[in-house]
């Protein structure tokens, strides 16, 4: 499997590497001893992936957060959402549908993901880094100089794609794909953002920020699957505040952080109160993380003014 094979489900799955930047430097906490006396059930809440609005006198804007790619027997389409859907006049995602799928696309993510300047990847990593960097790569099968003509952010994306597509994830079977699927034909559809813009993204990070992204993807190489197994879990049983650990609280980086997640909340959040000022009712999907945890789109809504209501 090369980097050039793996280029339509890397772009199709950019989303997700940003995503899983934050949750590879999660760990399972250790389990705390049972408590000796038992506790009164708590009433049941309802369970699936979240879903909130924020509403006014002529627009209900729906926020779903989404998994990027699933395995293919994942169910998680039912009550409050498809109902929602169903209802909905525009159906939002990140960037367009399709958009990873054009060749020229591909073509110009290629040409930014290349070094010009002589130097190859591991050059630019120290000797343990580079050690490690090897490493990973050896465990996928892969030779040590399979991306030494690129640059740190497009190995990084690679590397923490490479082994949730060797355990089956796919993103056909991704969220994003069955909003496509079962969205009203009639309604309309949008993006937060184009494929170019989210690349150029990784692209123009400080070289020390793609390196560092780099290796948390190399030295985590072998919890990616559990760790997105468990996101998964947190994502279908609806909680937020589970998946906000795993997202979030591993972007250490204060770049890579403020980049990947919190400006990126910011301008949604200006989005969709730019939205309610017309009427009808849009379905807005995105990555889970960034409705998860402080500053995630619903703070930002609410520092507007706006109220956000949890549906399900």
């Amino acid at each position: 499997m090369t980097a050039f094979s793996l280029r339509p489900a890397m772009l199709a799955l950019a989303p997700l590497a940003l995503a899983l930047q934050g949750c590879a430097t999660y760990s399972d906490p250790v389990a705390e001893p049972a408590a000796p006396v038992a506790q009164p059930a708590a009433p049941a809440e309802p369970v699936g992936p979240g879903l909130w609005k924020v509403v006014d006198e002529d627009t209900t804007i729906y926020l779903f957060g989404t998994i990027h790619a699933l395995p293919e027997t994942v169910e998680w389409y039912r009550g409050p959402i498809g109902e929602a859907l169903a209802e909905t006049q525009e159906l939002v995602t990140e960037i367009p549908s399709g958009a990873a799928l054009d060749p020229a696309a591909q073509q110009q993510v290629m040409t930014k993901a290349l070094l010009a300047d002589g130097r190859t990847l591991r050059d630019l990593l120290g000797d343990d880094d580079r050690a490690k960097f090897e490493a990973a790569l050896a465990g996928m099968n892969m030779p040590p100089a399979a991306f030494d003509q690129f640059e740190p952010w497009f190995a990084a994306m690679t590397l923490s794609i490479v082994p949730l597509l060797q355990a089956g994830y796919k993103a056909e079977s991704g969220v994003e794909m069955k909003l496509e699927e079962l969205a009203p034909a009639s309604a309309a559809r949008g993006a937060l953002e184009t494929l170019e813009w989210q690349i150029e993204l990784f692209d123009t990070l400080p070289v020390e920020s793609q390196v560092a992204f780099l290796m948390v993807s190399a030295d985590n190489i072998d919890d990616i699957v559990p760790m997105m197994d468990r996101m998964v879990e947190e994502w279908l049983d609806g909680d937020a505040d589970g998946l906000a650990a795993l997202l979030n609280e591993g972007l250490t980086d204060p770049v890579l952080a403020k980049a990947l997640l919190y400006d990126r909340n910011e301008r949604w959040a200006e989005w969709i109160d730019t939205r309610l000022d017309e009427p009808g009712t849009v379905f807005v999907a995105v990555g889970a993380g960034h409705l998860a945890g402080a500053m995630s789109v619903q703070d930002y809504l609410t520092g507007r003014g706006l109220a956000v209501t949890r549906v399900q």
